[in-house]
């Protein structure tokens, strides 16, 4: 479908997916513009303060034979479960803005590049009453979907956000991630849209149509009880949280512009093409959604976040004598991401064999990486990596 203002945006690519999907909002440089900076020596510029994480970038490589295996295991085993979440979700999106958006205006899907690329890619589809989905389907909804960057510290890009709102000034804005760890994510959403939560300002309505103050973030999972509305509150193995840029549409990590001088910066991972599981796993997802069998349910919403894992977070970080936080990687997700990202010194595991952890148990081996076995105590999170501490005041 073509919305009112998309020429607004003709320049801006859509990474690997098609560009009726999402249309992605950074400016993409050339990896030899970038800073390749090894895992090891980033993580002591991080934690000495020298650097932030935005600034510098350690190079995607293609994934190992091995990885791609277990990929491949764990979208067999979840394809199912994450098709009937996306329509679940989709059908509550429905429910709640079925009355107030259309053609001219219609629902924004805004992803935070890159875990809520692959869902918000997912969602456009379900919504979409465009050929490729039903148009007689329950949840069928006017949307128009972009991908933009946040970074913890230094938020949600604004100068995106601005194009998102001058482009549909009256349309409603939904903010999509894959899942939830810490909630950390969540804040620096809330601490971006702040300026916007009062009654005067000529966008509250765009963002705060659940009422003030509340963040209209959806997630897959949402362990971290932060979101507004979720398919579930579990730590599962979501399929596309096991790759990096090729489930995300070869998209990288974001880097941080300065507002004046332009969007947030990404690279695009072109040699990496020929791996690239970006469609594929959209179009799994969105065929087995439309072989499923109704009834829908519509899921239920939060004014204001949970924290339920607030309690957890603060005793793993008392235990492992861990000041900074952001050391503290929950969700499988996550910590198989920070193995492949990150330099970790440990992981926490619920269960010693529990299948969803099959790939973050594989590298660790793989690296010589500790594991710890606590049982119920990190519960609801079934994995968790601790990030080395590279600096003596754990900066």
């Amino acid at each position: 479908m073509t919305h009112p203002n998309m020429q607004t945006f003709a320049q801006y690519g859509s990474g690997s997916y098609l560009p009726s999907d999402v249309t992605v909002l950074l400016d993409i440089v050339d990896k030899q513009a970038v800073a390749d900076v090894p895992v090891s020596q980033k993580e002591a510029l991080i934690q000495s303060g020298q650097r932030h994480y935005s600034d510098m970038l350690t190079l995607e490589q293609a994934p190992t034979a091995m990885h791609e295996q277990l990929y491949q295991q764990a979208l067999a085993q979840g394809a199912d479960r994450t098709a009937s979440d996306i329509a679940n979700l989709a059908y509550t999106l429905h429910d709640i803005f079925g009355q107030t958006v259309d053609n001219e205006q219609p629902l924004v899907l805004v992803s935070l590049v890159r875990a809520g690329l692959p869902i918000g890619v997912l969602l456009q589809r379900a919504l979409s009453d465009g050929d490729r989905s039903d148009s007689d389907s329950s949840y069928a909804l006017p949307s128009v979907h972009y991908g933009i960057s946040i970074i913890r510290d230094r938020g949600l890009d604004p100068v995106a956000l601005q194009m998102i709102l001058d482009a549909h000034p009256s349309s409603p804005i939904v903010f999509v991630d894959g899942w939830t760890g810490k909630g950390a994510i969540y804040q620096e959403l809330e601490r971006s849209l702040r300026p916007f939560n009062q009654p005067n300002q000529p966008h509250f309505a765009n963002i705060f149509h659940q009422g003030a103050s509340v963040v209209p973030l959806l997630t897959l999972a949402d362990p971290a009880g932060v979101a507004w509305l979720a398919a579930s509150n579990e730590d599962w193995l979501i399929p596309s949280g096991l790759l990096n840029s090729t489930v995300s549409g070869l998209i990288s990590r974001s880097l941080y512009t300065e507002p004046q001088s332009g969007l947030h910066r990404s690279v695009f991972y072109e040699e990496l093409r020929a791996i690239d599981h970006s469609l594929a796993f959209i179009e799994q997802i969105d065929r087995a959604r439309q072989t499923l069998q109704r009834p829908m349910q519509c899921l239920p919403m939060y004014q204001q976040p949970r924290y339920r894992t607030a309690g957890l977070i603060d005793s793993i970080a008392t235990d492992y004598h861990i000041t900074n936080r952001n050391r503290i990687k929950p969700t499988i997700a996550e910590a198989t991401r920070a193995i492949l990202r990150r330099d970790p010194e440990r992981i926490l595991l619920a269960c010693a064999d529990h299948p969803d952890t099959l790939l973050l148990r594989h590298l660790c081996h793989e690296r010589d990486i500790h594991i710890s076995v606590l049982g119920d105590k990190i519960l609801p999170y079934h994995a968790i990596t601790l990030i080395k501490q590279r600096s003596k005041d754990d900066c």
